[in-house]
């Protein structure tokens, strides 16, 4: 099973790797919402720091939502997905491999540029551990909750607006924790405790969202 989830992620980073304009298209929405609030609400520094986990966070939140669709659909459409529920492994450790795929192109990039964006904002550098831990122990939540969605809307049409219905209001516990640490590590009290329950957070739907996920495309595909 680990060999089959490997080749899968091998195959999925592989195919995203010629079409490199579908994950530049997150990636570039999240750099540009982010940098558009400085430009708008103007340069006052407690206001830019006071709003910055916020912003960062919905723009991270939006930019996974966007590449959600791709996650099934390529696959569906040419009947390779058909073929990997066929297979002799289990769809759950398929559709895992497939989610962690699109957390390695959608999710860490975001954590590895947010620090960046943070500078626009006049984030105090001591914040940044905090903000990439958070976005690091949260995305792939996004990851996995979307692909919940990504798989019940497959192959319907107006797919896109059923499943920002669907997991936006999912994602609200994880945005609120997300934001809500790196607000507590800038007002000098502890984040801990929010980092905690995004830890959770993580571990359940990693225990859990790989079987609704399984069942979801096998209701699809029927």
């Amino acid at each position: 099973m680990l060999e089959a989830a490997r080749c899968i992620v091998y195959r999925d980073l592989l195919l995203a790797l010629r079409r490199r304009t579908d994950v530049a298209t997150a990636l570039l929405f999240f750099v540009i919402v982010a940098s558009l609030f400085p430009l708008g609400i103007g340069a006052e520094p407690n206001l830019l720091r006071a709003i910055a986990p916020g912003v960062i966070w919905v723009a991270a939140l939006l930019s996974t939502m966007l590449s959600l669709g791709r996650l099934f659909a390529a696959d569906h459409a040419d009947g390779t997905l058909e073929q990997l529920a066929l297979g002799a492994a289990p769809l759950g450790v398929v559709v895992t491999a497939k989610t962690l795929a699109h957390w390695l192109l959608s999710g860490l990039p975001l954590v590895l540029i947010a620090p960046v964006l943070a500078v626009q904002y006049d984030l105090p550098q001591a914040l940044y551990g905090v903000l990439a831990l958070s976005l690091l122990l949260g995305t792939p939540v996004l990851s996995m909750i979307g692909a919940i969605g990504a798989a019940l809307t497959l192959g319907v049409r107006g797919g896109g607006v059923l499943l920002a219905l669907l997991v936006l209001p999912l994602y609200v516990p994880v945005l609120i924790m997300g934001a809500g640490a790196v607000e507590m590590a800038a007002a000098g009290l502890e984040s801990g405790g929010q980092l905690l329950i995004l830890g959770a957070l993580l571990v359940f739907t990693a225990a859990f969202a790989p079987w609704a996920i399984a069942a979801a495309l096998r209701i699809s595909l029927e």
